[in-house]
């Protein structure tokens, strides 16, 4: 069972992104899975979060319009989407699945913001 964050890297402020983390082990469809982020000497702050059944968003008012969270469960693949980006956006982002019973972490991929 894992989690594997992938596509993070450096852009210039205005530019987009897009992480994917990809499961094994257990279906995306039946965990509520978000994405986390976590600045350097900051806590780590919720940026999407999408419910296992209605497959219902949302998303805090730092990133509401710019980030898009969505899920393919063909590929058990959870994506964000990062447009607009701005320095303040430089973090780890973590992909995060909690069910019932367990929850599991990825191990992070880095989005830095600079010009």
């Amino acid at each position: 069972v894992q989690l594997v964050e992938s596509g993070g890297g450096l852009v210039q402020p205005g530019g987009s992104l897009r992480l994917s983390c990809a499961a094994s082990g257990f279906p995306v469809s039946g965990y509520a899975m978000r994405w986390y982020r976590q600045a350097p000497g900051r806590a780590r702050e919720l940026v999407a979060a999408m419910t296992s059944t209605s497959g219902s968003t949302n998303y805090p008012d730092s990133v509401k319009g710019r980030f898009t969270i969505s899920r393919d469960n063909v590929k058990n693949t959870v994506y964000l989407q990062m447009n607009n980006l701005k320095p303040e956006d430089t973090a780890v982002y973590y992909c995060y699945a909690g069910g019932t019973l367990r929850a599991y972490w990825g191990q992070g991929t880095q989005v830095t913001v600079s010009s």
